[in-house]
């Protein structure tokens, strides 16, 4: 069994990170998950590969051993997520200090529960600007 996030599914540049932390927040003592979702258009939507995951994980969290620790943590329970979540979705995971001494169900936990709190304010989001912009027309 394969822990790690296919290449295709990481957000790797610096514009897709502040993209995704523009979108909707959630947030509990250990994470804060970001949530944005991408283009809708029929006519793109065979060119998006799948939901990407971005990790962040300051030197707030503790030292290089301690954050990769956790890095690794959230980049396995995000490897678990990234199923259940729709093509053209972009999430950030960002770790806070708290998340250095908590045990991985933990983080499990907080970035489900996150996951899917922020998911449903994008999606509430989306639906407002699809109905404004229709009011417009």
């Amino acid at each position: 069994m394969n822990h790690v996030l296919p290449a295709s599914q990481r957000l790797r540049r610096r514009s897709e990170f502040r993209a995704a932390i523009r979108g909707a927040t959630s947030g509990s003592k250990l994470v804060v998950v970001h949530v944005v979702i991408r283009s809708t258009d029929p006519a793109t939507a065979d060119l998006i590969n799948g939901p990407c995951v971005g990790v962040v994980c300051s030197k707030s969290v503790g030292n290089s051993v301690v954050r990769h620790t956790v890095a690794r943590h959230l980049r396995h329970v995000a490897k678990n997520l990234v199923d259940d979540l729709p093509r053209n979705v972009d999430l950030v995971i960002r770790a806070r200090p708290a998340a250095a001494n908590a045990s991985h169900s933990a983080l499990a936990e907080a970035v489900t529960y996150c996951t899917n709190k922020a998911y449903g304010k994008a999606r509430r989001r989306e639906a407002k600007k699809a109905k404004d912009k229709k009011s417009e027309s």
